[in-house]
């Protein structure tokens, strides 16, 4: 893929980047998980573009709804919080997280963004005041996965 330039006002600025992050830890795992419970991986990673700006949202998948005949789409940020604070991981996923909600409700506003997490996470996570107040706050949806099992444990809305 050849770089594509970044301008501004058509002053040169920088060159985009259009390299796909790192998978997470549990992105396996996640991915497996979401298999099991029915969705079909459409995108691994999922592309979006916005302007200038390219970023890529860990998962894409969907599933049929038989009963209205369409189907669902959502969005998977795979988060691990392996990081020497919670909190500082915290700060970057919700940043995240608020970007890639903001970008799909104009490019593709039927897709729900989740962010996935380990079950073990979920439950320290719940310890911190901090983590409830801002899933609440900004309604954070979470997919909690039983990272060993392979397996859905919640869907938290």
């Amino acid at each position: 893929m050849s770089p594509r330039f970044r301008t501004v006002r058509g002053r040169y600025i920088g060159i985009i980047n259009s390299f796909m992050p790192r998978k997470d830890a549990i992105h396996d795992a996640v991915k497996h998980a979401l298999i099991k419970d029915g969705w079909v991986i459409t995108n691994d990673p999922l592309f979006l573009e916005f302007g200038n700006e390219d970023m890529y949202v860990d998962l894409g998948a969907e599933r049929l709804l038989a009963a209205e005949r369409e189907n669902e789409k959502i969005a998977v940020e795979i988060k691990s919080f392996v990081g020497p604070s919670a909190l500082t991981e915290l700060h970057a996923a919700l940043g995240q997280y608020q970007v890639y909600f903001a970008v799909l409700e104009k490019v593709d506003p039927d897709r729900k963004l989740y962010i996935a997490i380990g079950k073990s996470t979920y439950e320290e996570l719940t310890e911190m005041d901090t983590f409830a107040l801002v899933v609440q706050r900004f309604q954070v949806s979470l997919v909690v996965v039983r990272i060993a099992d392979e397996e859905i444990d919640a869907w938290r809305k």
